[in-house]
């Protein structure tokens, strides 16, 4: 059972946030806060898995609730859930240590997916969040180039995490179940990848990931 506390100072959100998780028989939501300091002491007495976490909040806003929260219990995953996507916001977040971005606007059967996703470890963004991360990151690195000299190809959101989970050294069962992929997705997924990077097998791509900092997660 996935533990979850929703803090989201709009009480109407918070409720309407309980009954699309509640639907899920693997989540269970056991604390509301209307801040983030709210959370952070729901936190201490219950020890939630996962924190969905509003970022605009009077008082306490979402950034003090997960430096607060990523302080004292770093093992509890943190999500945000907001409205707002500019890059200020997002900066806020990740900084902050947040394991994941996501908007409001997603779909219910999505934010369920996502709440597992984060659960199990893999960090989740939202596309215009991520492309926004993307883009910052491309500005900073200029390109950056793999040990040979030649540039890294462009790889997916999915690729890199099954990326990061061979590095880990996870095989395709465990792969598939920790990002909720069929096995002969993975096993694609996989053959592509390395023929992509012209790898001969899985540990070369570890090496491939180290070597890169693809290991790495936003």
């Amino acid at each position: 059972m996935i533990r979850v506390v929703i803090a989201d100072d709009i009480q109407i959100l918070r409720q309407g946030l309980k009954a699309i998780l509640s639907q899920d028989k693997e989540i269970e939501v056991t604390g509301l806060a209307s801040d983030g300091k709210e959370a952070f002491e729901l936190c201490k007495r219950q020890h939630p898995d996962v924190v969905l976490m509003d970022m605009r909040m009077p008082e306490y806003d979402g950034s003090w609730g997960i430096s607060a929260i990523k302080k004292h219990f770093p093992q509890i995953r943190v999500m945000v859930l907001t409205t707002f996507d500019d890059q200020e916001t997002v900066d806020a977040a990740i900084h902050s240590g947040a394991d994941g971005y996501i908007l409001k606007e997603m779909e219910d059967e999505k934010l369920i997916r996502a709440v597992k996703t984060v659960y199990g470890g893999i960090r989740v963004f939202g596309d215009s969040v991520f492309e926004g991360i993307r883009q910052k990151l491309d500005g900073y690195k200029g390109g950056r180039k793999d040990r040979g000299g030649a540039p890294l190809p462009e790889l997916t959101s999915r690729e890199k995490d099954i990326m990061r989970c061979v590095a880990e050294g996870m095989d395709n069962r465990e792969i598939a179940a920790k990002l909720f992929l069929a096995e002969g997705t993975v096993r694609n997924n996989l053959s592509r990848l390395l023929d992509k990077l012209n790898l001969k097998d899985r540990t070369q791509l570890a090496v491939f990931a180290v070597k890169n900092h693809l290991d790495e997660a936003f």
